[in-house]
């Protein structure tokens, strides 16, 4: 297999860490986007600073890939000054490195960003959602709508960018799983509402895969859903964590309780029906690693079946 060199933001986040402990298992060389000076001085890294509009750009030549997932979390309370955070690091962030990446002597082939499924609004009144179908709304599809358009100029200067739109992404070490396990392991875990609401998910562990994948196929371009072949619901996922802990699984948080919280985050997100499915990756014959739902919390929570 040959070497590539790659550029990761956000290496040091949830879905940073397996991507690069991976890439770096299949012998690629990785270079880490970092806001420190000091770091930016170890191990190679590249210094930049999306809020100073500062990135050293010329570090960036000649390589494979650059893959952009830093960005303020989308999943804390929706303050008006945090909604302005997220929407600043996830835009501008992206606008500076596509600026860079377009003005480069010899930029990479591949541009690939994180991106969410909130595109797609948080009650479509649909049953399947795939990349072609259309904006929602809401604080959430507004944002992903200008975060994609921000990585413009370098698909304008000829790079093949690739908007990676996640689902919830599933691991013990941070994001609503590892928000959910004491609960669950208390055996005080359940739903909140009606738990009806599609649920796209993905497990950490399968991203890489996906990420590598997009990088190697050459026509693959535009909005990917990253998210497993079927989308789950929360009573679905409660009940299949609660099962694979050995736990019970009874509780139930009144949605109006949830609503309390500010900004629209709970409608946007806890209370949302976003039935998504990876109609793009399913065209370009992608496999998936971790499709069933239990199988993935096993894995992710390093739990064997029983022979």
């Amino acid at each position: 297999m040959q070497t590539k060199r790659i550029a990761v933001s956000g290496a040091s986040g949830l879905v940073g860490s397996a991507l690069v402990n991976e890439l770096r298992e299949f012998r690629h060389s990785v270079r880490q986007l970092v806001r420190d000076r000091a770091r930016a001085g170890q191990r190679d890294n590249v210094y930049w600073n999306p809020t100073e509009g500062v990135v050293e750009a010329a570090a960036l030549e000649g390589h494979d890939a650059v893959i952009h997932l830093a960005g303020e979390p989308l999943f804390q309370v929706w303050t008006r000054d945090v909604k302005q955070k997220i929407r600043d690091s996830r835009v501008r962030g992206t606008e500076l490195l596509a600026e860079a990446l377009a003005a480069l002597d010899d930029p990479p082939p591949v541009f690939l960003c994180a991106s969410a499924v909130g595109y797609y609004g948080a009650d479509p009144g649909v049953q399947r959602l795939t990349e072609d179908s259309p904006k929602g709304e809401g604080f959430l599809a507004d944002l992903v709508a200008d975060w994609e358009a921000a990585a413009e100029p370098a698909r304008a200067a000829g790079i093949r960018v690739v908007h990676l739109r996640f689902g919830i992404v599933l691991s013990s070490e941070g994001g609503a799983l590892a928000a959910m396990l004491p609960a669950f392991r208390m055996g005080l875990g359940g739903t909140i509402g009606r738990g009806e609401g599609s649920i796209p998910w993905v497990a950490v562990h399968e991203v890489p895969g996906v990420v590598r994948f997009a990088m190697k196929d050459e026509t693959l371009g535009g909005p990917v859903n990253v998210v497993a072949p079927e989308p789950t619901t929360q009573e679905a996922l409660t009940d299949a964590l609660a099962d694979v802990l050995g736990r019970p699984s009874f509780m139930r948080v009144p949605e109006a309780f949830a609503k309390l919280l500010p900004g629209g985050m709970a409608e946007e997100t806890v209370l949302a029906d976003q039935p998504v499915y990876p109609a793009r990756l399913q065209e370009h014959e992608y496999r998936h690693r971790l499709p069933d739902l239990r199988e993935a919390l096993r894995h992710e929570l390093g739990i064997k079946v029983s022979a």
